[in-house]
């Protein structure tokens, strides 16, 4: 005994399937309890067979159709003869064949689309397209000049593919094409139109796509207003020209397309521009350009006749003689000039060498002071820095020798003879102190802040000296070196500290005092 089919399909399994006769009688019962409806398609076949006719009835837009049966007397009743590419709408029943497993519409009334719908469909269409900007001339690209190569989108063997590539190769013979000859009317138009739209597109040589077909009724253009097309032209990155019917046509294509042509053959004028006028207006250009020069070299040697005609050019040295004393005048203006300011610079110079020397310790050396060092170089400035028999070093205008101090303050001593000059002193140490520094401390002391002013000194001469003559700056080098001897230590010690005599600073030849 067998199990019982499941009621469901989602029921079934591989161990419990429909078999086909079940699927087949549940999707007629599915499609029975549909109800009458009415559908628009386009006649692509009709076969009249006694009573009946036998017609595919295709979707305007996409590839897509179904078989379909209506009495003879509705197709008799229709007001026009039903013919294969006409657009009609039909009141009827699907129906599914189980032994063959098809559907197929059982009609019962069939009228034609009439033109009025028809038009009043593609102004709705129209109106959309536009609400979306589709048509506006900011999108709209720009047709090239001379395509490398044209794109041609027409019918097979048309009329309008001659008109084309006849009245282009006449304005411009070397232009090539690329040609897709498709369906241009009839259920198969949009799908082959829009596919050899897309695949021109895609070719980088092509720069321009031509869609051209001749005139025809309206229904037969119908087509080219397909919403499909017209939104396949929009997206196209190739530049349009639509070249449909004559010129009182308008279907939407010619909207959406970049550029519209009245004609096939205004399409194949305005794809290329004309050779022979090229050529002219080349031709025209080279004969403005060459009158233009020749006006040009007229006028040059024109101007250059009257300027050679002038006085001046007959006796051109004139010029030169007349600016000869101008340039000499000048010349003698600028030496003494020259010469006034190398006079000032020197006498500056001159006047900044001897401010030098005045301030030179050698100067206040050669005036009668003299400069005493302990033995480390170190400047003797206080009576009290000095020991007694400390051997001290004496800088004169010529040469320097070496000299010991006599007594040790607490009363006045007297003159030793190594010594031409010798401390005083009221005899007392307090004394000592609150006297006056001796001659020799009070010549340090200037002799110190006369090195210091001859450095500021020296650092403002240099500045201003440095554009005087070679032979000034030879001299102020000569005052600067004299300005700035070196003060170093001298050494001390009984073997050098001689006189220039060969002494060590006493008369006798003893650096001790004498009482």
């Amino acid at each position: 005994m067998t199990s019982p089919l499941p009621d469901k399909a989602a029921d079934t399994t591989a161990e419990q399937p429909w078999p086909v006769r079940v699927l087949s009688l549940k999707i007629s019962d599915y499609v029975d309890r549909m109800s009458q409806l009415w559908v628009e398609g386009q006649v692509v076949q009709f076969n009249p067979r006694g009573g009946t006719a036998f017609l595919t009835l295709r979707d305007p837009d996409v590839d897509m159709s179904l078989s379909v049966s209506v009495p003879m007397n509705a197709v008799n009743a229709m007001p026009i003869p039903l013919a294969q590419g006409a657009r009609v709408v039909l009141q009827a029943k699907p129906t599914f064949w189980t032994k063959r497993g098809t559907l197929q519409l059982e009609a019962r009334q069939i009228r034609p689309v009439g033109i009025g719908d028809l038009l009043a469909r593609v102004e709705i269409l129209k109106r959309t397209l536009a609400a979306e900007g589709v048509f506006d001339a900011e999108r709209k690209r720009p047709i090239p000049f001379l395509p490398r190569r044209v794109g041609l989108v027409t019918g097979r063997n048309s009329a309008a593919e001659k008109d084309v590539v006849e009245n282009a190769r006449r304005r411009w013979p070397a232009v090539a094409f690329e040609i897709r000859e498709v369906a241009v009317q009839g259920s198969s138009a949009v799908t082959e139109v829009v596919a050899a739209l897309r695949e021109l597109d895609a070719l980088p040589t092509v720069d321009v796509i031509v869609i051209a077909r001749g005139g025809g009724a309206l229904e037969e253009l119908l087509p080219f207003s397909n919403e499909a097309m017209i939104r396949a032209v929009a997206e196209a990155r190739t530049p349009v020209i639509s070249a449909i019917g004559h010129d009182v046509d308008q279907p939407l294509l010619d909207l959406v397309a970049d550029w519209r042509a009245s004609t096939p053959t205004d399409a194949g004028k305005k794809v290329v521009p004309d050779a022979a006028r090229e050529r002219s207006t080349v031709d025209g250009a080279r004969d403005r350009l060459r009158r233009a020069l020749v006006r040009r070299v007229e006028s040059e040697r024109s101007g250059l006749r009257a300027l050679v005609s002038r006085p001046v050019m007959a006796d051109p040295v004139a010029l030169v003689r007349a600016r000869r004393q101008e340039v000499a005048a000048l010349r003698s203006r600028a030496t003494t000039r020259i010469e006034a300011r190398l006079h000032r610079a020197a006498d500056q110079t001159e006047h900044l060498r001897r401010q030098v020397l005045a301030l030179s310790p050698q100067s206040t050396l050669e005036r009668g002071y003299a400069v005493v060092q302990h033995r480390d170089g170190r400047i003797v400035m206080d009576r009290d820095d000095v020991g007694v028999g400390e051997l001290l070093r004496v800088r004169v205008a010529r040469g320097d020798f070496g000299v010991r101090p006599v007594g040790d303050g607490a009363h006045d001593a007297p003159e030793p003879r190594t010594t031409r000059t010798r401390p005083t002193g009221d005899g007392t140490s307090a004394a000592r102190k609150a006297a006056r520094p001796t001659a020799r401390a009070t010549t340090s002391r200037k002799a110190a802040a006369a090195r210091n002013a001859t450095e500021a000194a020296v650092k403002q001469g240099v500045k201003k000296a440095a554009a005087a003559t070679a032979a000034r700056d030879a001299d102020t080098s000569t005052a600067k070196k004299a300005a700035t001897p070196p003060v170093e230590p001298l050494p001390l010690d009984p073997e050098t500290a001689r006189g220039d005599d060969g002494s060590d600073g006493g008369d006798g030849g003893d650096d001790t005092p004498t009482s």
